[in-house]
């Protein structure tokens, strides 16, 4: 793709790396095939080709419009056009430099807006809110029902807060997880522990600041992952059980650009990756075993973080049927914030998924992130379970 972008950004490192990008694009097409909001739509600028296209003439003029700004906050940021792309194109980057002038020049506002960005990266103000939100769960909204599930009686991980010391294994908690399913954490250690490990858990831990990455909000997102890799940098190796942080943290080298950066990064593991050694038996989930399961593989799993197969693996290996899904490339709708922001389109991508999940009449579908898992619950009449929570 030939490009011309305006001399003042292109004097920038962020407009010589978006120069870069857009090069790369020979214009296929083939990432339309892949991309849930063109298959919803039909509209070629609510595609990635044509959200590329928006994104080039915005570099290229030095100006952010309404126009792009509405078709790139309906992309949902799964990437799964960069699995689909034969040149490469790094798309997921190429947006948030997109977003990034876009907050710079249009920034969004609105009271959904501020409590995103203020409230569910702090479990400290978002915990007591869940709390007080569980009585009136029934007036709630459905897409907020879900987060305000009575807690299970479940193992929780206890936080310190100490500095994790040099060559300690830190359990990374996650914002939303460890309010709203504590429990997987929970249980994660008890499987570490049995296997020789001991998991530590520490307050010092902020927001992997992907939230607010994605919102355009570099600044802010800058600023948390500096003080995690300050904070965390002495652990030996960093687990991570929710994919939407695991993939954030697995690029803190490319988003700060620095040796120290680059060093906490190559620490962070999904959980996947560690278990994948081990072997287990099932686990009994509501008094009765499973047999037939629908795995619904994350975006941020399978496409950010380019590990398929893995739990499929462990899943099978410790003996459970794994149904065939159509279409699990696609993504479900949750993408962090997405679901909130853009409701419609998210419970449309929610139906779709669902009636693949369901298909083969599953007793439960499982995932790895807590994004899809309760944005997918409301949608299926069976069990929507955290992965782990299958495993004895």
């Amino acid at each position: 793709m030939r490009t011309q972008i305006a001399p003042s950004l292109l004097a920038t490192e962020r407009g010589r790396r978006a120069d870069e990008i857009l090069r790369a694009c020979v214009h296929c097409g083939f990432c339309n095939a892949t991309c849930p909001t063109y298959q919803v739509r039909g509209d070629e600028l609510d595609g990635p080709r044509g959200r590329i296209y928006l994104l080039k003439g915005m570099f290229e003029s030095g100006t952010a419009n309404a126009a792009t700004r509405q078709h790139l906050d309906r992309c949902l940021t799964c990437r799964a056009c960069e699995t689909t792309c034969p040149s490469g194109v790094q798309y997921g980057e190429l947006a948030e430099i997109g977003r990034d002038l876009l907050e710079e020049q249009l920034p969004a506002r609105g009271w959904l807006l501020q409590f995103l960005l203020k409230v569910v990266p702090n479990p400290r103000l978002l915990a007591p809110l869940v709390a007080l939100g569980r009585g009136f769960r029934w007036l709630a909204p459905r897409r907020l029902r879900r987060l305000l599930r009575p807690p299970p009686a479940a193992p929780r991980l206890p936080s310190s807060p100490a500095r994790p010391a040099s060559g300690s294994v830190l359990l990374w908690q996650g914002c939303v997880q460890r309010v709203v399913t504590p429990e997987v954490n929970g249980h994660l250690a008890e499987l570490l522990r049995s296997r020789g490990l001991t998991p530590i858990a520490t307050d010092q831990e902020r927001c992997c600041g992907g939230l607010a990455l994605h919102l355009g909000r570099r600044e802010q997102a800058n600023a948390t992952m500096r003080h995690n890799v300050r904070r965390l940098a002495d652990a030996d190796a960093i687990f991570s059980t929710a994919s939407g942080c695991g993939v954030t943290l697995k690029e803190y080298g490319r988003l700060l650009g620095d040796d120290a950066a680059r060093a906490f990064a190559a620490k962070v593991r999904d959980v996947a990756e560690v278990l994948a050694e081990f072997d287990f038996r099932k686990r009994t989930v509501g008094g009765r075993e499973l047999d037939r399961i629908a795995w619904h593989p994350p975006c941020t799993l399978q496409h950010g973080q380019r590990l398929v197969g893995v739990v499929e693996g462990i899943l099978r290996k410790t003996g459970y049927e794994l149904l065939p899904v159509a279409d699990s490339h696609l993504c479900c709708g949750a993408a962090g914030a997405y679901s909130l922001q853009q409701p419609k389109l998210a419970d449309e991508l929610k139906r779709r998924k669902a009636r693949q999940l369901l298909r083969q009449r599953p007793q439960a579908v499982v995932t790895a992130n807590i994004g899809c898992q309760t944005h997918l619950a409301d949608a299926l009449d069976v069990p929507t379970l955290h992965w782990l929570e299958l495993l004895a």
